[in-house]
């Protein structure tokens, strides 16, 4: 992830200084334990402040409005308790080339600041820190002690202290060339190394879009530069340093990450914090995707687990009582031959009244004959009460394990983010699971940045040969949905037969009709987006919505139909039509 470096820092307090000064400052959310909002308002609009101490996105920049659930945080009831109706006067470096913004507070323009809140962009030691009119902290995002640091502890009631100060010379307009190159090459190295290591102020990726704008070789000795080289690099660095000091700046995607000096732009951002609120955003929703995703399936892996080998041991012993007949038949047979039976025997050969074979009877031999049948039909009877209490118990363990197998199967189609709305159908995954009691609900909350939770997301849209809309639920509340409120008397709804997979749904308008073409076609995306999508070939059933059903207290995504027909769908082909529709849009 590119690092939100100092010209990135500088260019969004532009902005905001441009922008949102004076601006009131109305509510405080803290969306995660990484990240605060802050509604401000001016007289002509309102927005939401991000600000965020995440030891690999650290970062100030407006932001979407953050989710309505309730905010549980002390730290962000601390900042609305001190800072809630005041107006924010100023955004200012705490020193120059410094990470660190002092956003202060007062009671109205031209008033004495109350409250200075210092936002420390320093990666994994980045923090927020408000401290009052006196500079003596009252709160912090992330206190440190004095046994985790000798240098710099951070404790409500001690004074506010810079950051340890850089030791690295500062960057300088007035600097010559002459004298930039020799300290640059004072010690023959690497471009890209020497320029990071004897300035401060520099990231990684300026340094790579600066030497790319000079068409020069990251890795390339300072002593196989030519003058004209060290001029062309030269007028960068002078550019660089004329728009941070000016406040001009470009933004714009790259090939890989982002700039705001315009080198290398391929896509002009519309602002800086449009670029910086995607850009991150992205990234911690990606990161977020990876790692739900990753916490669901080890969770669905051991509850279906624990649920196959339920299923076995029920399964087990209903063979066994599979057996209760045959005890039966063995005391009728012991009781009809009781002549037969010798004190001592261990076992017993009598034939059948049936079929008159031999069978063998196991005796116990401190029992007479008598004794041994009733034991007999004791265990039959044993053996029929623990069939009608476990095949119940059976079902409902197999109804169970068809739900988790369903929502397994759907989150199998969510391999790696690439919209936000890949994001929100995994996140109502989660809530799903936290309310059929699967998932604890305090482990997950406000643990997403989701923030159109109200609105939902969409199920996956396509065309089939002849142009009809074909829409593939994401997951369970989306299945429901497109079958029970979104279809119509003429679709058509498609799902594998008797395996896990996502509904499907074929919309036609009145008196149109659904060719071969369409039919299969439908077939194949079914067949694609269910457990068997590694199959060759699936069988798809496809009905009219109005013969599928919900039994009452199912859970959700289950249905049952009627009426149905049987297409066989091919996985890859639909992959084939899923790679090739994902092309084009």
């Amino acid at each position: 992830m590119q690092p939100f470096d100092f010209t990135t820092l500088t260019a969004v307090c532009a902005e905001l200084r441009a922008d949102w000064l004076p601006a009131r400052l109305e509510q405080v959310y803290q969306r995660d334990r990484f990240t605060l909002s802050l509604a401000l308002r001016t007289l002509q609009q309102r927005a939401w402040l991000t600000l965020s101490w995440h030891p690999q996105a650290a970062r100030i920049c407006l932001d979407s409005p953050p989710p309505r659930t309730p905010d549980t945080f002390t730290f962000s009831q601390q900042l609305l308790h001190q800072l809630n109706g005041l107006a924010l006067v100023a955004i200012a470096p705490i020193a120059s080339w410094e990470r660190v913004m002092d956003l202060q507070f007062a009671r109205r323009p031209g008033d004495p600041v109350l409250w200075h809140l210092y936002v420390e962009i320093m990666g994994k030691y980045s923090n927020v820190i408000l401290a009052n009119a006196e500079n003596l902290i009252v709160t912090a995002a992330h206190q440190v002690s004095a046994q985790q640091s000798s240098v710099r502890p951070i404790q409500t009631g001690q004074l506010y202290e810079k950051p340890p100060g850089l030791t690295d010379p500062a960057p300088n307009l007035e600097e010559s060339q002459a004298r930039w190159q020799e300290r640059v090459c004072l010690i023959p190295g690497a471009l890209r190394r020497n320029l990071l290591k004897n300035y401060r102020g520099l990231s990684s990726a300026l340094v790579l879009s600066m030497l790319q704008a000079a068409e020069l070789n990251p890795e390339q000795s300072t002593e196989e530069l030519s003058d004209a080289d060290w001029h062309r690099l030269f007028e960068h660095w002078q550019e660089w340093l004329k728009n941070l000091v000016e406040e001009k700046f470009y933004p714009g995607w790259m090939q890989q990450g982002y700039t705001v000096m315009g080198w290398g732009i391929m896509t002009p951002a519309e602002n800086v914090q449009e670029l910086v609120r995607r850009y991150y955003g992205e990234h911690n929703d990606r990161q977020e995707f990876d790692q739900l995703r990753q916490q669901l399936q080890q969770k669905l892996k051991t509850l279906i687990e624990r649920l196959r080998t339920k299923a076995q041991v029920f399964q087990a012993r209903l063979q066994q009582s599979d057996q209760a007949e045959t005890y039966r038949q063995q005391a009728d047979l012991l009781m009809a031959y009781l002549q037969d039976w010798q004190p001592g025997m261990q076992a017993i050969v009598l034939c059948d009244f049936e079929t008159g074979h031999p069978i063998t009877i196991p005796l116990n031999p401190e029992k007479n004959a008598v004794q041994n049948a009733q034991s007999l039909y004791k265990l039959n009877q044993k053996l029929k009460r623990a069939r009608n209490a476990i095949d119940p118990l059976l079902a409902e363990v197999q109804t169970e394990l068809g739900y988790l197998e369903q929502v397994e199967a759907v989150l199998l189609q969510l391999t790696e983010y690439q919209h936000p709305a890949d994001l929100q159908a995994l996140t109502e995954i989660r809530d799903e699971l936290v309310q059929q009691n699967y998932l604890e609900a305090s482990r997950y909350r406000n643990s997403s940045n989701v923030t159109n939770q109200d609105i939902g997301s969409q199920p996956y849209r396509y065309r089939t040969p002849n142009g009809f809309e074909l829409l593939v639920g994401r997951n369970n509340r989306q299945n429901d949905q497109l079958t029970f409120r979104l279809a119509g008397d003429y679709d058509l709804w498609f799902h594998t037969q008797e395996i896990p997979g996502s509904h499907v749904l074929l919309r036609l308008a009145p008196g149109s009709v659904a060719e071969d073409a369409d039919l299969a076609f439908a077939a194949d995306i079914a067949a694609y987006y269910s457990r068997a999508r590694h199959s060759e070939q699936v069988p798809v059933v496809y009905t009219q919505p109005k013969y599928v059903f919900k039994p009452k207290g199912v859970k959700p995504g289950m249905v049952v139909y009627k009426q149905e027909r049987i297409l066989w769908g091919q996985p890859q082909q639909g992959s084939r039509w899923v790679t090739q529709i994902s092309q084009v849009n």
